[in-house]
């Protein structure tokens, strides 16, 4: 159990002056602890502990005393999360299973996040409405094939699908950030030797053409990428930067953050889909934006 007598005073003396600041300006204690465990840097235990031994400082007339003064520190913006204080993440309709974890940058593993009826729902709503994949040009912003990218997609609008509705419910409440926050989902459809070569998610602001794509609801924070179809061989979620690569497993969802704190984008999250060696992957993208998508 934490101890909310030593929380407050163990924080480095920027996150003790972030907090008493907060409190002063009457930010509710809820949305500063889901600032904190969003950073990365505390879980949700840790944080609201934190908080609330600095309300009983405050109280008491000690926050002055507790909370260095010479500190400069900007504030970490709001990011999405998923609670890891348990193996098992609850969302309103579901349980899902806390797989794998990689702290930094990080990159979770959940299990049991879709049914294996809802992965095929979707699947048979696409159908055959499969184009070749595009990638966005970043002299122009347009949607162009790329011989890097040589699997099919197909999207499913916001409102078109109940199956996708409540999935798109279920990834709000387990990344705490509100579902028109995101791109519609877009699927990929992999085929024998199909695969997508590393590559960035987040949007390049350097870039001319992805400026009007962030214009249309921020950055990229963070990835579901929603594994709907379990492959026979190859097919992997590689990270080559990290030496890592997750298998894909029906009804999984592998989640990362593309951003730090300040939103600003993380070159750690090089990830690529290593090619299809035998069957078919069909996996389900969901990407959380800054601000409402649209």
């Amino acid at each position: 159990m934490t101890s909310t007598h030593s929380v407050f005073v163990s924080l480095p003396s920027a996150w003790q002056e972030w907090i008493m600041d907060n409190l002063d300006r009457a930010c509710n204690p809820l949305d500063m602890a889901n600032s904190m465990a969003g950073s990365g840097q505390h879980s949700m235990a840790v944080a609201r502990a934190a908080i609330d031994e600095a309300l009983v400082l405050r109280a008491a007339g000690a926050g002055a005393a507790a909370a260095p003064q010479a500190s400069v520190f900007v504030a970490p913006q709001q990011m999405p999360y998923i609670d890891l204080e348990r193996n098992l993440v609850a969302a309103p309709d579901r349980v899902a299973e806390v797989l794998f974890v990689l702290k930094q940058p990080q990159i979770i593993l959940l299990g049991n996040v879709l049914s294996n009826e809802e992965c095929d729902a979707i699947i048979a709503h696409c159908g055959t409405r499969y184009t070749r994949s595009t990638v966005t040009g970043e002299a122009d912003g347009s949607s162009m094939v790329h011989e890097g990218r040589t699997s099919e997609m197909a999207f499913i609008q916001r409102g078109e699908a109940e199956v996708a509705e409540r999935i798109e419910r279920r990834l709000a409440a387990l990344a705490h950030w509100p579902a028109e926050c995101s791109e519609p989902f877009q699927l990929q459809k992999y085929d024998a030797t199909q695969e997508y070569r590393p590559h960035y998610d987040w949007l390049d602001p350097d870039s001319s053409g992805h400026r009007s794509h962030l214009a249309r609801g921020g950055q990229r924070l963070a990835t579901f990428i929603l594994y709907l179809s379990d492959v026979e061989q190859g097919g992997g979620t590689v990270f080559p930067g990290l030496g890592l690569e997750v298998y894909p497993k029906k009804g999984n969802a592998l989640w990362f953050l593309n951003t730090d704190i300040n939103h600003q984008p993380d070159k750690r999250t090089l990830h690529g889909g290593a090619p299809v060696v035998r069957g078919t992957k069909i996996i389900a993208n969901k990407w959380l934006r800054q601000g409402r998508y649209g």
